[in-house]
């Protein structure tokens, strides 16, 4: 049976596009769209529907948020502390998959950044 093999593009709407996407290829290292394509390392991805009820995106009329896994994710903190970037950490958000954070990029969109527990 024909099936998805992956995510090919995360697409969505911003009031400064092209400011965003450097912003995003400033503190995160994704490729600015307007220059290059951005390569992922190979990983698990969640594709996972959360319930219309749920409060762990943050606010109420967020329908999605991105995660994006992370190799460092002491050393990527670190970073974006020093940027101004605030870092949320809860200890309820670990688990045996994993160490997470939470910044907002500029427009408010909620960011989670994820350290996959090495195998």
């Amino acid at each position: 049976m024909p099936k998805v093999v992956g995510i090919g593009g995360v697409f969505f709407k911003a009031a400064d596009p092209a400011w965003l996407a450097e912003w995003y290829e400033k503190h995160l290292g994704i490729d600015d769209l307007h220059k290059s394509v951005w390569q992922q390392e190979a990983g698990t991805t969640i594709f996972g529907p959360f319930s219309e009820n749920t409060d762990y995106f943050g606010r109420a009329e967020q329908q999605w948020m991105i995660n994006f896994r992370v190799d460092d994710l002491d050393g990527l903190m670190a970073n974006l502390r020093a940027s101004g970037i605030a870092v949320e950490t809860r200890t309820e958000w670990n688990s045996e998959v994993g160490r997470f954070a939470r910044i907002h990029d500029p427009e408010g969109n909620p960011v989670e950044l994820w350290e996959p527990t090495k195998k």
